[in-house]
């Protein structure tokens, strides 16, 4: 594990940055307290980074959650109540993992993952804009197109002509600026400028900038534009930001409906953030995806005991660790260890670092999610793939991750069918032979109900003295439901005038009575039925 350290190393620094403000950004738009974020992001970056199979793939706490934390805070009578929530889901998680239900991440589609990295890139573009220039009406890491603040995502931006903040607009300028240089020049200059990160410079400069700025009008940053760590004056009120469940609500039947949301909806955004980091890894790694489950279970249990927010792998966070050249689970873990000692030790300095800064971080990674080529790269690939991908972009960004990321896997439901429904056979139509069209119609390799529709269509509209060939030789599924629409039509047939040649790998007959009986009678080759 340490074999890339140095790799590793300034990769967990960037994700430590860009972390920090989504940890307490998600605990503010949740309603629970701050420091129940930083909790989730140290356990996910600890624990779930140490118990995964991920190599690059970073837990904490998900936007995606806030909502559902937010109503059942209030439903449940408190927090101590959904701490329970939490510990059961988590229990909930480690059970589907036990049932290897983690097999269900790999029926996504390509093309609604690949929407998914995009629309997560803009979404993060488009909430990182008004921090970048200073308004920071919304908490960091949101990422619902209707805001807390009664705003929506491009209204937002379009108020920011008259919330801008110069102090914070000037050193997030410079920050982004720095980031680039960093990335596009130094980075290829010598050694020293790989292991020192762009981003971590861009921070120190800004702590710098507030320093050196505080207490001026136009030019200082206020504290309402820092991040925000809840500062402890000793120990003993360092340990009491702690919560813990209250068993006494575990018979609650809305905890366990609240428990089994938060278990449905964290793995499922786990499993899709699995496969998204896996594609997205230069380095091609597989992640195991039950033993994620296990891991995730794990860490939201831990989590819900001692006062944190629920868990699930994060694309941002992953995303980020990636391109900043991460390569093991070491980084990972380092920048849960690096939450936890900042938390303790330096918050108050923590707490100099502007927060249109850490907007910079998180526009180059949304930029490098959602570059313009990989539009032009998917619409040459055809509708199939560009259609399933638009619609999860756009219902990504203007509604939220799981609704659009539902909405991109009914597309592609419906293209799957309707490609099901093209591709069940084809004709072959000849000349009249002996006063008959001759027609041969070929199955395709498997023939499920999906297809009774188009081969129905096909039948239906033979014309009257055909003479019809049904070549079945490699098919090697047929439904039952395709049999007994062929039983009906052998009967129609006849009225129709219509011979029918059935050839299979089980034989040849002519005018078959009964396709029924001549598949139950036959000895069985490589054709399989229902």
């Amino acid at each position: 594990m340490f074999k890339y350290f140095k790799n590793d190393l300034p990769a967990s620094i960037v994700v430590f940055f860009v972390a920090l403000p989504l940890c307490l950004g998600i605990a503010l738009a949740s309603g629970a307290p701050l420091f129940s974020g930083l909790i989730a992001g140290i356990i996910g970056g600890i624990v779930v980074g140490g118990l995964s199979g991920s190599k690059v793939g970073v837990s904490g706490p998900a936007a995606g959650l806030a909502a559902i934390v937010l109503t059942a805070i209030g439903a449940l009578g408190g927090y101590e109540n959904f701490l329970v929530a939490v510990v059961l889901g988590g229990i909930i998680q480690i059970l589907f993992g036990v049932l290897k239900a983690g097999v269900i991440g790999y029926y996504f589609p390509s093309s609604v993952i690949k929407g998914m990295l995009t629309g997560i890139g803009i979404i993060i573009i488009l909430k990182q804009i008004p921090h970048f220039f200073g308004y920071d009406a919304e908490p960091e890491g949101a990422d619902s197109f209707i805001e807390i603040s009664g705003e929506n995502t491009f209204s937002a931006i379009l108020n920011i002509v008259d919330n801008i903040t110069i102090g914070s607009m000037i050193i997030g300028i410079i920050g982004l600026a720095i980031i680039l240089l960093w990335d596009k020049v130094l980075s290829k200059k010598g050694k020293f400028f790989q292991v020192i990160q762009g981003p971590l410079v861009a921070v120190v400069i800004g702590i710098v900038y507030f320093s050196i700025t505080s207490g001026m009008e136009v030019f200082g940053i206020f504290s309402q534009h820092l991040v925000s760590v809840p500062i402890p004056e000793d120990t003993t009120s360092f340990l009491n930001q702690f919560s813990f469940p209250n068993f006494n609500a575990i018979t609650n039947p809305d905890v366990w409906v609240t428990a089994f949301t938060i278990a449905l909806v964290a793995s499922l955004e786990t499993l899709l953030c699995v496969e998204a980091t896996d594609k997205i890894d230069p380095h091609k790694n597989v992640t195991p995806t039950n033993r994620e489950l296990l891991a995730q279970g794990t860490g939201n249990i831990l989590s819900g005991l001692v006062g944190g927010l629920p868990i699930t792998q994060v694309i941002v966070r992953s995303s980020a660790n990636i391109q900043s050249g991460g390569r093991t689970k070491l980084s990972a873990i380092l920048h849960g260890i690096l939450l936890l000692i900042s938390v303790i030790l330096i918050p108050k300095l923590l707490n100099m670092i502007p927060l249109s800064v850490l907007a910079a971080i998180l526009l180059v990674v949304g930029y490098k999610l959602a570059k313009p080529g990989l539009f032009k790269q998917m619409y040459d690939l055809g509708w199939k793939q560009f259609i399933p991908f638009t619609v999860t972009v756009l219902g990504i960004v203007f509604i939220d991750l799981l609704y659009g990321i539902g909405l991109g896997l009914a597309v592609g439901i419906v293209v799957i069918l309707l490609k099901s429904y093209q591709n069940s056979h084809f004709l072959h139509i000849e000349d009249k032979s002996n006063g008959k069209h001759k027609i041969k119609m070929t199955l395709a390799e498997e023939v499920t109900f999906f297809n009774k529709g188009a081969i129905l269509k096909e039948l239906d509209n033979l014309p009257e003295n055909t003479y019809l060939e049904l070549d079945l030789i490699k098919t090697r599924y047929l439904d039952h439901d395709i049999i007994e629409i062929l039983e009906d039509f052998a009967f129609k047939a006849k009225e129709r005038n219509i011979d029918i040649k059935l050839v299979s790998k089980r034989g040849v007959v002519e005018n078959p009575s009964s396709f029924i009986e001549f598949f139950k009678t036959r000895p069985k080759s490589n054709l399989s039925l229902n």
